[in-house]
């Protein structure tokens, strides 16, 4: 099976203070907050050989689908990361412990409700572990632990961004400002629609992460392969993918961002997706929720409109990145040998 149960992360794992001199290399002999973070033997392995490695997040699983959804997208996503020859790393705070490659029982673990799991942002991870909260994290803290150890691509659904009306609340995502500072790949498909994508566009050209589409020349629309937003760039094939990052990481200390678009014939319904976006909206501020609590409100707002077909798309979509992820971190690899 593509994802092999194992015991929980205090009964297996490589912890660092187990781990051999080339693995240190990348994980920094003098961290003194060692044993937080372990490893999975195959990440591990993988890590010491060089392996193509992809992160992935858990907040999609734990807080963004319904079970038993939720569920099934990790493992369709843990397989496509395996079939296209890497390595999942899925990244979660269980049992006090920082853990990167998360076993089929422990997500499980993770997402059942009793856990009562956190949504973790880069800021949170020190606090989740100081208190021993257990928690999911977001694409931020997400690549924040990934470039802990040395991993250089992560796949999620959509990118966290600037929301509506952030001239006058503020809100914006952590996803931002980690990317413009952690030197990884993201492959998403976009930003969700709820969000003010061309604030959001600007935001990161701001920060100076850099966009490209995948084969196409304008910003994913999450929900619809395209927002209406143009790009500047766009390539073609996961070694020019590769080789762009690898180069960009000679010049600028930021992530990238690899935006791939949903497939047309998988998209959401122009009608159904204007509509249920109207309502998600008229819901979110008839409630009057902010912060970290709009997104699930309106997506599940999303869901409950467009009777489930949103909630298609989106497993679609995070699968098809999680494939294109893996095809990108084994060109990363070929390079870095």
């Amino acid at each position: 099976m593509a994802w092999m149960a194992r015991s929980r992360s205090s009964d297996h794992g490589i912890s660092f203070n187990e781990l051999t001199p080339k693995q240190y290399t990348s994980l920094s002999v003098n961290n003194p907050l060692n044993g937080q973070v372990v490893l999975s033997d195959e990440v591990a392995t993988a890590l010491n050989e060089a392996g193509a490695i992809v992160a992935l997040e858990t907040t999609i699983v734990v807080q963004g689908l319904p079970a038993p959804i939720n569920l099934e997208v990790a493992r369709e996503c843990d397989q496509a990361v395996r079939k296209h020859g890497s390595i999942p790393a899925t990244i979660g705070v269980l049992d006090g412990k920082v853990v990167v490659g998360l076993s089929a029982v422990q997500l499980e673990e993770l997402a059942c409700a009793q856990t009562k799991a956190a949504k973790l942002s880069s800021r949170d991870l020190g606090l989740a572990l100081a208190t021993s909260t257990n928690g999911a994290t977001t694409v931020a803290g997400t690549i924040a632990v990934a470039h802990r150890v040395g991993i250089a691509v992560m796949a999620t659904g959509g990118l966290g961004g600037v929301h509506r009306g952030a001239a006058q609340s503020f809100d914006e995502s952590a996803d931002l400002t980690a990317l413009s500072r952690t030197p990884v790949l993201v492959v998403a498909s976009g930003v969700k629609s709820i969000l003010d994508i061309g604030a959001t566009l600007e935001r990161l050209d701001s920060l100076g992460v850099p966009i490209a589409g995948y084969r196409t020349k304008e910003f994913p629309g999450f929900y619809r392969a395209s927002s209406g937003f143009a790009l500047d760039w766009s390539l073609e094939d996961p070694t020019q993918v590769a080789r762009a990052f690898l180069l960009h990481r000679l010049f600028s200390p930021t992530g990238m961002l690899v935006a791939n678009p949903v497939a047309e014939h998988q998209q959401l319904d122009a009608q159904v997706h204007d509509n249920a976006l109207e309502s998600a909206l008229a819901l979110s501020n008839h409630l009057g929720v902010t912060g970290k609590d709009v997104t699930p409100v309106l997506l599940a707002e999303f869901a409950r409109f467009s009777a489930g077909k949103s909630v298609q798309v989106n497993r679609d979509l995070v699968v098809a990145n999680a494939a294109l992820a893996s095809k990108i971190a084994q060109e990363i690899a070929k390079a870095d040998q």
